[in-house]
C-alpha cells in the first residue's frame, strides 16, 4: 500500500512561517509608513518585537497616542528566491496595535491576520496564528532552494519528470518555487504563464536533513522514469 500524502500548510502555518522567515516589514499608522529590514523578531505568542531606537518615527509617534498605543498595520511580502515568474509568492498583513516595551523595543500586539497568495485570500484570526506552528524549514527554505536551482541539472531537470504531462508539455523552463514539510512545489513556466506543482513528501519533514532525505526519494523515483523529449533544460 502506498504511503499517505500530506497535505499542504494550513493558511495559519503559511502565515506564521512568513513571520519567522521575513527580513523586512512595513509598518503603516494614521501618521506615517516605515520600512524595517532586520529589525524585528518574533516571540512563541506571534508578538512582532520591533527594535526601534528611541529617537525613531514610530517611538516618537506612539509616545504621543492618547492611550499609550498605536493603531497600525504591519506588511510581510514573501518573494521567491529563485528567479521565476512573479517572485511574490504571498503578501501578510496584520493588523493590531503598537505598544512600548521598554527605551528600545516596540511589541505589536495582532488582532487579525490576512494572508494572500495564489489560492485566495484568507483571514486568519489570532488564536489560529497563535496556535500555529512556522514550518520547520521556514528559515532554511531560501538557501535549500538556492542549492537546488544552482544544481538544475542534476535536481530540478530530473524531478520535473514528475510532473503532469500537461505540465510539461510546452514548458519552456522549470523552477523550485517552494520547500515546507510537506513536499516541493515546482513552477513550469511557459513563454506566456506558469504553473505550480507540489511534489509530495511520503512522511512530513521534520528538520533540513529530512527534508534532504526526501528530495533524493523523490530523485529516486524521477530517474526511475523514462526522460520525455520535450521536458525543458535551464536557460
Amino acid at each position: 500500500m502506498p504511503a499517505a500524502v500530506c497535505s499542504e500548510p494550513t493558511p495559519a502555518e503559511r502565515a506564521r512561517s512568513v513571520l519567522s522567515a521575513a527580513g523586512s516589514l512595513t509598518v503603516t499608522t494614521n501618521g506615517q509608513r516605515v520600512e524595517l529590514i532586520g529589525l524585528h523578531t518574533v516571540d512563541a505568542a506571534a508578538r512582532l518585537l520591533l527594535h526601534n531606537p528611541s529617537d525613531g518615527d514610530l517611538a516618537a509617534e506612539l509616545a504621543v497616542a492618547p492611550h499609550g498605543d498605536l493603531a497600525a498595520l504591519v506588511e510581510f511580502t514573501d518573494v521567491a528566491p529563485v528567479a521565476v515568474r512573479e517572485r511574490v509568492r504571498a503578501r501578510l498583513t496584520l493588523g493590531g496595535r503598537l505598544t512600548a516595551l521598554g527605551p528600545k523595543t516596540l511589541v505589536f500586539h495582532p488582532a487579525r491576520a490576512v494572508l494572500t497568495d495564489d489560492d485566495g485570500t484568507a483571514v486568519i484570526g489570532l488564536d489560529e496564528l497563535t496556535l500555529a506552528s512556522p514550518d520547520p524549514l521556514a528559515t532554511h527554505e531560501a538557501e535549500m532552494l538556492a542549492r537546488l536551482d544552482a544544481a538544475h541539472a542534476d535536481t530540478v531537470a530530473p524531478l520535473a519528470r514528475l510532473l503532469p504531462a500537461r505540465r510539461q508539455l510546452g514548458a519552456s523552463d522549470v523552477r523550485p518555487l517552494r520547500l515546507d514539510r510537506h513536499g516541493l512545489v515546482l513552477r513550469s513556466q511557459t513563454p506566456d504563464s506558469h504553473h505550480d506543482t507540489r511534489l509530495p513528501f511520503a512522511t512530513a519533514a521534520t528538520h533540513p536533513g529530512d527534508a534532504v532525505r526526501q528530495i533524493h526519494v523523490l530523485l529516486a523515483r524521477a530517474t526511475a522514469r523514462p526522460r520525455r523529449r520535450h521536458l525543458p533544460t535551464r536557460s
